[in-house]
């Protein structure tokens, strides 16, 4: 079973803005990178589409940092 606030991969907090009710209505993180097929094809099938990875297992680390900066 997933829960929707970890990440199914390694089951750290993802932080998708979605699986919190809270700001269940703002954009996810994961709306501003891409994340690579392959890694999403490494997830077994019933972990696919169940919870966001988290920005590490989703390798977009750097996408997000760069799109921080001024």
């Amino acid at each position: 079973m997933t829960t929707p606030t970890l990440c199914p991969a390694c089951g750290a907090r993802n932080d998708c803005a979605l699986a919190d009710p809270r700001t269940a209505a703002q954009a996810c993180w994961c709306f501003s990178v891409t994340i690579e097929p392959a890694v999403l094809q490494a997830l077994p099938d019933e972990l696919r589409n169940k919870a966001c990875l988290c920005p590490r297992c989703a390798r977009v680390d750097a996408q997000l940092r760069e799109a921080q900066q001024p």
